[in-house]
């Protein structure tokens, strides 16, 4: 009797660029300080793109060292995602344009998600579905960023914020025994898909792209960050402790505990509520900024390159963004 298919997560990679925007740099921009940016949201520096860089050149670099670290070649791949708020272009998908960088281009599907900053979870969750039910075998899953582009650079409280970067994984079906996805949860609490809460307001089919609305400066990121703030820390312990539940686990049976990583104060008091020590939870957002979906694989990928976690690790990936959306994960290495 066959074994049964498990979705085993074989590498992981990441690209960040190298031009680093420090507070001190923000300091010339916006009226804003180094400490002020420290106290409220933790964060250092953040990671800005070359002006003729794209979402998918980062992409495709992270999912180049995605494919090496996991010794798959790219004629094995079967399926492509990625998961991007901030595409290339509206159409083609930032995910075909990935494909056409790495050479993978005969009848290889390819699709973009727009799950906001849970996409790469929401992306591991379908592919977990898709390996065990046996429509594919080898996915790779890209996350790729480059937020600096749609941040209002006269916006001390969004500026701050967000930083450029690309994480991948290769998602394969393998043996129970290597471990791999154990167990995967996906959801939207959409009473919050409020483009007041946060949104992009202008550039899409409700209010297109004219002078007026350049001018208004409604093509940057939008956010009212107390309310995202009360909603993430009413929501986010309630899944985790949910998700384990259905899991059938506990914190304890948890190595590591990798966060979204939208600011330091969230991630501190998200600590504070689960009672789980720092020690014990992933944290770069003080080095990258909130780099939207691509950032808790970016840290997952830092985490294990820096031996916070190794094989037989399990760890418990927790995603959340724009919509409400919310995305959980808990694998072992």
């Amino acid at each position: 009797m066959a074994s049964e298919r498990h979705a085993v997560i074989r590498g992981t990679g990441a690209y960040v660029p190298e031009k680093r925007v420090t507070n001190h740099d923000l300091e010339q921009l916006v009226d804003t300080s180094d400490e002020w940016i420290r106290s409220r949201v933790g964060i250092v520096e953040r990671r800005m793109a070359e002006a003729d860089k794209a979402s998918s050149d980062l992409g495709a670099i992270a999912a180049e060292r995605a494919l090496a670290d996991a010794g798959v070649d790219r004629d094995e791949v079967d399926l492509v995602l990625c998961s991007t708020v901030s595409p290339d272009m509206i159409f083609p998908s930032t995910a075909c344009l990935i494909s056409r960088a790495l050479g993978i281009e005969h009848r290889v599907p390819a699709m973009d998600l727009a799950a906001a900053c849970s996409g790469f979870s929401y992306g591991l969750h379908m592919a977990n579905g898709l390996i065990r039910s046996g429509m594919h075998k080898t996915i790779l899953l890209v996350a790729a960023e480059m937020l600096t582009r749609h941040v209002d650079w006269t916006d001390r409280a969004t500026c701050v914020l967000f930083g450029d970067g690309a994480g991948a994984a290769v998602v394969q079906a393998g043996d129970p025994s290597e471990g791999g996805i154990l167990h995967s949860a996906v959801g939207a609490e959409s009473q919050y898909a409020d483009p007041e809460l946060l949104a992009i307001p202008a550039g899409g089919s409700r209010m297109p792209a004219t002078a007026e609305t350049v001018a208004n400066r409604q093509h940057y990121i939008k956010m009212e960050g107390r309310k995202l703030f009360k909603v993430a820390m009413t929501l986010m312990p309630e899944v985790v402790k949910d998700v384990l539940a259905e899991a059938d686990m506990t914190m304890d049976d948890i190595k590591l505990l990798v966060p979204h990583q939208m600011n330091m104060r969230i991630v501190a008091n998200f600590s504070d509520r689960l009672d789980i020590e720092m020690e014990r939870i992933y944290v770069n957002v003080d080095r990258y900024g909130n780099t939207s979906s691509a950032s808790v694989i970016i840290a997952l990928n830092e985490a294990i390159e820096r031996g916070r976690v190794g094989p037989g690790d399990r760890v418990f990936l927790i995603t959340f963004g724009a919509g409400w959306t919310w995305g959980a994960n808990i694998i072992q290495l």
